[in-house]
């Protein structure tokens, strides 16, 4: 394992399969009357969010809790950076209190991997998500529920994901999710395919190692996954598709699309959900929607990171 983890194009597939196979370990942990591993007792860990969350959050901090970590809320509304205190002087802050990792989420682009090499804090640094960037551990919550739905929990174990197909659908010219999956997805072997209106790709998606199509319909029918973007209208500036009911009808995901895919696909989405809007009530709450594994699959892969990170580099016993 590296030092930090700031993006999901950083992991080899070796590095990828031994995460992913930590956390089936950390998730029986999760089945046990007593949900903690005494790994990091006596490491302090920061949760820095500069940006509003609510999965990721908490799922790190149950994470950091059922590794025995000391763990310290740092909610950017709070503190000095409401007053203009800069990133430097934060984490400058943070190691003259000796903290030992450092999760951060920011909405610029870049500022964990700044975090990590400027020199400021010497700790482990975890890319909760920055900007438009990169999201890694959502990637790898994402890889570890297809690899558990498609293959199996044991029967996964030190496999990738060679031969699996999965339609990534909806906002990419906003999606840190989307990139992280397109890196980590392609490291494990799985073909990707980004369905989108054009407006909403990002320029040069074209040398990104996946497909590109416009056609929602034409790309369902020999997917093993399909997952779901969440039209991301708090960081556009201008109207990228005429309307909500339009960018419905073209690109979102109902029970008869639903119906068009493979017995064995399964729906996923990084959440928030918009009901309605990308996704429908009655495939939100269908069997085969993973939202909520995926929720509890991030508790799992983020004590792996943290575990690997800060506390040994063979996979828990």
């Amino acid at each position: 394992m590296l030092r930090h983890l700031i993006s999901a194009a950083d992991l080899s597939r070796d590095d990828a399969v031994l995460i992913l196979d930590t956390a089936e370990e950390m998730a029986r942990v999760a089945d046990r009357p007593i949900k903690k591993l005494p790994t990091l007792r006596g490491r302090t860990v920061v949760n820095l969010f500069f940006e509003d969350s609510t999965r990721t959050r908490i799922s790190f901090e149950a994470a950091e809790k059922r590794l025995s970590a000391d763990v310290i809320n740092f909610a950017a509304k709070g503190s000095s950076v409401s007053k203009g205190e800069s990133l430097k002087d934060t984490a400058q802050t943070l190691e003259a209190m000796g903290v030992d990792a450092v999760v951060i989420r920011h909405g610029a682009s870049g500022a964990p991997y700044r975090l990590a090499t400027s020199g400021w804090i010497d700790a482990a640094v975890v890319n909760a998500g920055d900007g438009t960037h990169q999201h890694p551990t959502q990637a790898l919550l994402d890889a570890f529920t297809l690899r558990r739905r498609l293959i199996g929990p044991d029967a996964g174990l030190g496999r990738d994901l060679a031969g699996k197909r999965v339609v990534i659908v909806g906002d990419i010219l906003h999606s840190r999710v989307a990139r992280s999956n397109v890196d980590l997805l392609h490291t494990l072997g799985a073909d990707v395919v980004l369905v989108a209106p054009p407006t909403l790709l990002p320029v040069g998606v074209e040398t990104w190692p996946c497909e590109v199509s416009y056609d929602l319909d034409s790309a369902l029918a020999a997917c093993d996954a399909v997952m779901m973007l969440r039209v991301q209208a708090e960081r556009m500036n201008a109207a990228f598709f005429p309307t909500e009911r339009e960018y419905s009808r073209r690109y979102g995901l109902d029970g008869d699309r639903m119906a068009r895919l493979p017995e064995h696909a399964i729906v996923m989405h990084p959440g928030p959900m918009v009901r309605g809007m990308e996704i429908t009530a009655d495939v939100a709450d269908s069997p085969r929607c993973t939202v909520v594994e995926q929720v509890a699959n991030g508790v799992s892969i983020r004590m792996a990171v943290l575990y690997l990170l800060l506390g040994g580099t063979e996979p828990a016993a």
